[in-house]
């Protein structure tokens, strides 16, 4: 499991998400507001609409919501223009960082990611000096609870997944990008209930962490993640669950 999806299921269990529930919410019908805008309004047509409204209704958000997301993409309601930006740059000890932003301000989102990367040892680079190391995946996992591991793997290495990992508290499914709406569909008519299921920038090598060096990371992470901007942070920090579980308890 990569640094940031280990971090992010630590924090689910510790309860913090819920704790932001309504800064997720913002996030959560932003990209569905753009996914609608550039896609049209239909899900059996958008698959990048459709993943975001699963995420919506995974995450609770109530259906008048959604819709009003989707009414503000397609124009038929008054809504705030968003536009898409990906930032790159280093973390403590060089680690690698992707930050995904929707934002109808660029010049104040740049400036404000790149003050918390400086604030916490790291530095904003130049477009392309880190985005080669991950690979665009798709990344869905299911619960443990009730699920047979064996039966599971079989299943999803049948249907062309590219890797099946067992986590502490789910199983994680790899796909490639191009067979993720494909997988995902069948995992769901087949019954089993999916967790979470999402495009990912999976890192193809990891850096290290301890020490101060692994709370400074985790700082600038949770900082970027919660800027309102920000839809996503990826990064290839590996840091011991031990660490981690500690650091979200400070």
């Amino acid at each position: 499991m990569s640094g940031h999806s280990k971090w992010s299921t630590i924090k689910r269990k510790k309860g913090k998400l819920d704790e932001e529930r309504g800064k997720m919410f913002t996030k959560l019908i932003r990209e569905i507001t753009v996914a609608a805008r550039e896609g049209g309004g239909d899900m059996e047509s958008n698959a990048r609409l459709r993943t975001a409204v699963s995420a919506a209704k995974a995450a609770n958000m109530p259906a008048d919501n959604i819709k009003r997301g989707i009414l503000k993409g397609t124009g038929e309601l008054e809504g705030v223009h968003y536009e898409q930006s990906t930032y790159e740059g280093y973390g403590p000890g060089g680690v690698a960082i992707l930050v995904e932003t929707l934002t109808d301000n660029k010049n104040r989102t740049v400036a404000e990611i790149r003050h918390r990367f400086t604030h916490h040892g790291g530095s904003l680079g130049e477009v392309g000096c880190v985005g080669w190391m991950f690979d665009k995946k798709g990344y869905i996992t299911v619960e443990k609870s009730g699920v047979d591991e064996d039966e599971l793997m079989e299943r999803v290495l049948d249907l062309g997944a590219s890797d099946f990992q067992s986590g502490s508290d789910v199983y994680e499914i790899y796909t490639e990008f191009g067979d993720f709406e494909r997988i995902r569909t069948a995992l769901e008519r087949g019954g089993i209930r999916i967790a979470s299921a999402e495009v990912s920038m999976i890192p193809q090598t990891t850096i290290k962490l301890e020490g101060k060096q692994a709370e400074q990371m985790i700082k600038l992470y949770e900082e970027l993640e919660d800027h309102d901007d920000v839809q996503k942070v990826f990064a290839n920090f590996d840091i011991d669950e031990s660490i981690l579980i500690k650091l979200s308890e400070e």
